[in-house]
């Protein structure tokens, strides 16, 4: 029995969507667009989901992120999937070398932790779209000794909320630390 992964996206992109079948090889593939535009997660819409994290739980990450959690799985199941996509963007954005030199702890030894500076760049979007904005934008704004890892799984908590399935979903782009190329060319 094959795999079924379910996509959504907003536009058919068949460059992409050719991507995905090597990627996938013999896997079943769905595709499924939303509705209408009116259906679609802005990237407003992304911000102002964002904007839920209670702060005020801090300590308990879990806490601090379900409001989000709970609000995204009260949305059509493609609004999940959008919210992981512009997530995804955001991370891959800020992985450039730039940033990077940034947010490393240990300059003596210039050592780069892959997780770790993902996790960093998760701590930006988290603050929010101003923050992530100034740091975008400004490398040396970037924040040192912060993380905030349980970004990541908002989505899929979210779909398993909504859904009772686990999340499998490929975003566009990868939040991976080195995938964005030309943020970290010389």
């Amino acid at each position: 029995m094959g795999t079924t992964l379910h996509i959504n996206l907003n536009a058919l992109d068949e460059a992409f969507i050719e991507e995905l079948r090597k990627r996938l090889g013999a896997a079943e593939l769905e595709i499924h667009l939303p509705e209408t535009p009116e259906d679609w997660l802005t990237e407003e819409g992304f911000w102002h989901l964002i904007d839920r994290l209670d702060w005020s739980k801090r300590g308990d990450d879990e806490a601090v992120i379900e409001p989000v959690v709970q609000a995204l799985a009260e949305m059509p199941a493609a609004n999940i999937h959008q919210f992981e996509d512009i997530l995804t963007e955001k991370l891959w954005l800020l992985d450039t070398r730039q940033h990077a030199a940034a947010c490393i702890r240990d300059k003596e030894s210039d050592y780069l932790s892959a997780d770790g500076f993902l996790y960093d760049r998760c701590c930006v979007v988290a603050n929010g779209k101003v923050f992530f904005e100034a740091v975008l934008n400004d490398p040396s704004k970037f924040p040192t000794g912060l993380s905030f890892e349980r970004l990541l799984s908002i989505a899929s908590k979210a779909h398993e909320r909504k859904t009772g399935k686990a999340f499998m979903f490929i975003p566009r782009k990868s939040y991976e630390t080195y995938s964005n190329e030309s943020g970290w060319e010389n």
